[in-house]
């Protein structure tokens, strides 16, 4: 008779843990999907439920947030006494606003299957205080700057009692330094940085120190990110004791360790500017199945302010395009972000690098960077918005033939190998160029307001690109500018440094009448219409008594007056301009009231003058 074998455990099942999960986390785990653990889950979960402080490099996409979630949950519940009120046993750190907000979606979801934390976290009738239980559970707190005041999130913190808060650095900060919220040893748990390395970036070092000031020394905590080796010289600074380093890493057909998924393909297309909005258009609709979630990033909040309108008008009818950026209201941010993760439809979120790391977008199939990232590091961030948990994406890259083919070696000696992108086959022909150009500037004709965020958008654009910290690579000298202001549909180039040496067609071959060129917005065309007549009627600049008497006194060692005068006719023609505008935006009676303030101020100055007496000494 054979022997018999005895079948070898899975490490990676939930039952494999030597300290078992209870069975609602069980059934919450399976039901998001997780049937059993990820290499980061089942190399994390046991540690820090263990009592070890650890800092965890993983791929994007690998499900870290779950691997300090299940930890934390399981750490509050297993108190021996429930917390007492306005005590908090856990706090989770995050960058930005939409990472807490998913941080939090995610925590609710898994607590859904808890029946006393479920229960509490049922909303409370408005100026009504939360009971507390003697069964544990959990209750948790988003705090987001911006979206409520500092005075709101306490007055919900002690309504509520929380146990658990999620929130962005500096909204933490305020609720902390109440005497009201208590994070003593006897009650603190645990402290989670998500997104470590940027956390510890220079613009949130000095909260986070102040943070820690109101923390309990002896505590767990766990540094998250997919790329933690920068911050491990900072790692002294928040505390941690003997921490385990945990570097989960995909090997790729080579061998070699790579920092993404397996799932994700990452590529890149050679394509001069004016044939980047084509290929794009060619890819949407070349790929199968089509994208149900596609994220387009560019450089600058003032592009994505600029290319919403344009990329609207020439997108295929079926794909909805929602923006979001960092200058946004964070009620807009917040509502963007979320119609974004909820809409059904194709859509595409056009971004910048705000939404670059940490955020677990479900369905997202194709990322496209129009720009490349200013910081090399973010370059792999953004290809891991696809590809995650195991699903198939494709992230592409867009270079402009010549010096920026040198990015594709440079990405390779950065352990970051991108590849030709093959398929779909996308071939855009000068033609079809020319026509999505010539669609972009009919949008752009149709309102002047387009006409100055496409302005904006360009300069802001340049600088960008003047600040690549691969500036060997992208350098402002080697672009071609009238190819470029085809790319965004100018009508003409703005006045800026960059082109003070180009001796090209600023108009790009296109004859058009300022002075007729209308905004859409009637009160605006009203302002400018005035603005002009102000001008017209101004007559030549005439220098001030003032004015002349610095002319003389540059006179001595300048002869540079008339490049002076110059300037400051710029400069009144432009302080008449904002004046012209700012009166044509009155009511008649705002205007009115402005032109008496007016008089009165220039009766109060010529009363002064008449009174002034030439100062003679002391009286004796």
């Amino acid at each position: 008779m054979a022997p018999v074998t005895e079948q070898k455990k899975d490490l990676r099942a939930w039952d494999a843990l030597t300290s078992p999960l209870a069975k609602w986390i069980l059934d919450a785990t399976v039901a998001m999907g997780f049937t059993k653990m990820t290499p980061v889950q089942a190399s994390t979960i046991p540690l820090f439920m263990g009592n070890k402080d650890v800092v965890v490099e993983a791929v994007t996409g690998s499900g870290k947030t779950l691997a300090y979630l299940i930890p934390v949950v399981e750490k509050i519940l297993r108190l021996q006494e429930p917390l007492k009120r306005h005590h908090v046993g856990a706090i989770i750190v995050s960058p930005t606003r939409e990472l807490a907000t998913q941080i939090n979606s995610v925590l609710s979801s898994l607590l859904c299957f808890h029946a006393p934390s479920a229960e509490v976290m049922k909303p409370l009738e408005e100026g009504t205080k939360r009971k507390l239980t003697s069964t544990p559970c959990v209750l948790p707190q988003l705090l987001l700057g911006g979206t409520t005041t500092p005075a709101q999130d306490l007055s919900k913190f002690l309504a509520n009692s929380p146990n658990v808060l999620i929130s962005t650095p500096g909204r933490l900060l305020e609720l902390l330094s109440s005497p009201h919220v208590h994070c003593p040893q006897s009650s603190f748990e645990v402290l989670v940085l998500d997104e470590a390395d940027r956390l510890l970036d220079l613009g949130f070092k000095d909260d986070l120190s102040r943070i820690l000031g109101h923390l309990p020394k002896q505590r767990r905590t766990g540094l998250f990110s997919a790329s933690v080796s920068e911050a491990v010289g900072e790692i002294v600074r928040v505390g941690l004791r003997n921490p385990v380093k945990i570097a989960v890493k995909v090997k790729s057909a080579s061998g070699d360790d790579k920092r993404t998924p397996a799932s994700l393909q990452m590529a890149y297309l050679l394509t001069p500017p004016s044939h980047k909005f084509p290929a794009l258009l060619s890819i949407l609709s070349q790929m199968e199945p089509m994208p149900q979630k596609t994220i387009i990033y560019l450089s600058t909040c003032a592009a994505v302010d600029y290319f919403q309108y344009i990329l609207t008008a020439i997108l295929p009818n079926q794909f909805s395009l929602i923006p979001l950026h960092g200058k946004h209201a964070p009620n807009v941010r917040q509502r963007n972000f979320a119609k974004y993760i909820s809409t059904v439809s194709p859509s595409i979120l056009l971004t910048t690098d705000v939404a670059a790391r940490g955020l677990d977008i479900p369905q997202v199939d194709l990322v496209v960077q129009i720009d490349p990232p200013s910081d090399p590091k973010v370059f792999l961030h953004r290809c891991g918005r696809a590809g995650r948990a195991g699903r198939k994406g494709l992230s592409v890259i867009f270079l402009q033939p010549g010096r920026e083919e040198d990015y594709i070696p440079f990405l390779e000696i950065r352990k970051t190998p991108i590849h030709l992108l093959k398929k779909p086959a996308v071939t855009v022909a000068d033609e079809d160029a020319k026509l999505v150009t010539k669609r972009i500037r009919a949008e752009v004709l149709k309102d002047r307001a387009l006409y100055d965020k496409g302005q904006r958008g360009f300069v802001s654009w340049c600088k960008s690109y003047s600040k690549h910290q691969a500036s060997s690579i992208f350098r402002v000298d080697d672009l071609d500018w009238t190819d470029l202001g085809n790319a965004w549909g100018l009508v003409r180039l703005p006045k800026m440094p960059e082109l003070k040496k180009w001796n090209g067609d600023k108009t790009l071959g296109l004859k058009l009448d300022m002075s007729k060129y209308e905004y859409k917005d009637k009160t605006r065309e009203k302002a400018r219409i005035v603005a002009m007549e102000e001008a017209k009627n101004a007559g030549p600049y005439v220098p001030s008594e003032e004015a002349l008497k610095k002319r003389k006194e540059r006179e001595a060692w300048s002869q540079k007056n008339e490049l002076h005068d110059v300037k400051e006719a710029k400069r009144e023609r432009k302080r008449r301009k904002w004046e012209a505008e700012r009166l044509g935006n009155m009511t008649e009676e705002q205007r009115s009231k402005e032109m008496e303030l007016q008089k009165l101020i220039e009766q109060v100055k010529k009363k002064n003058l008449e009174d002034e007496e030439e100062f003679k000494g002391f009286d004796d």
